[in-house]
């Protein structure tokens, strides 16, 4: 049995570490709740961890494509779809927030000073929009109904990353605009890569990289037959 366990650990332990990773903001904010000890004001502590949370898991399933283009690295693939749900889950808790217990639902008031005196709100709610959208179509029974739709529907995580950091810095003071900008600044370089002409760049020097350490590490006999001819003059 131990075995057994022992092969599924090896085999997923990228997934084991995703979830448990996942859940330990949340653990670790219902256990300052416990204990009373989430600091002066409460809705900030809350609002601050489950933003920065949505955010940084977004980052991590945004980051999966660009690790393998540049690594070869294919394991983080299989964690992007646990990576953007809990994303998804944390952005709603954010929101949720704000409006039970930082406007405790109250509309009128939410119109009135929220939205009109902050207006990062309505970019914040246009990324759980399309958060919303591709969290409800994760499944596979959603990707067989939209074939290649849901393709062109995923490709929504990118605005919404950008929806994101833009949201972080509009609310951000002037002497805290480090922060959303160093997030915004990996945002950046990882749309970059995923550019088709940088990727396939990557790609070719990645390949080439790995024929050369093959060549060395293989035999003389061997390496002279992997070695293309060169040119006569």
């Amino acid at each position: 049995m131990f075995l057994l366990k022992s092969k599924w650990l090896r085999e997923n332990w990228l997934r084991a570490i995703t979830h448990v990773g996942a859940w330990l903001p949340l653990i670790w904010l219902a256990w300052r709740w416990r204990a009373n000890a989430l600091g002066v004001d409460p809705v900030t502590t809350l609002n601050n961890v489950t933003g920065r949370t949505a955010m940084l898991l977004l980052l991590l399933c945004l980051a999966a494509t660009p690790l393998y283009i540049v690594t070869g690295w294919r394991q983080g693939l299989a964690a992007r779809r646990a990576l953007g749900l809990y994303a998804f889950l944390y952005a709603a808790l954010h929101f949720a927030n704000f409006i039970a217990l930082d406007y405790g639902f109250d509309w009128q008031f939410i119109l009135d000073d929220g939205i009109q005196t902050k207006p990062y709100i309505l970019v914040g709610f246009a990324a759980l929009l399309a958060l919303t959208a591709l969290a409800v179509t994760s499944t596979k029974g959603w990707q067989k109904r939209l074939r290649r739709q849901w393709t062109r529907l995923h490709w929504l995580i990118y605005p919404s990353g950008v929806l994101i950091m833009l949201h972080f810095f509009w609310q951000a003071k002037a002497a805290e605009k480090v922060e959303p900008l160093a997030y915004a600044l990996v945002l950046g370089l990882l749309l970059v890569v995923r550019a088709p002409p940088l990727r396939k760049t990557i790609i070719r020097w990645r390949n080439r990289s790995r024929v050369a350490q093959r060549v060395q590490a293989a035999p003389p006999e061997r390496a002279a037959r992997t070695t293309p001819p060169q040119p006569t003059e």
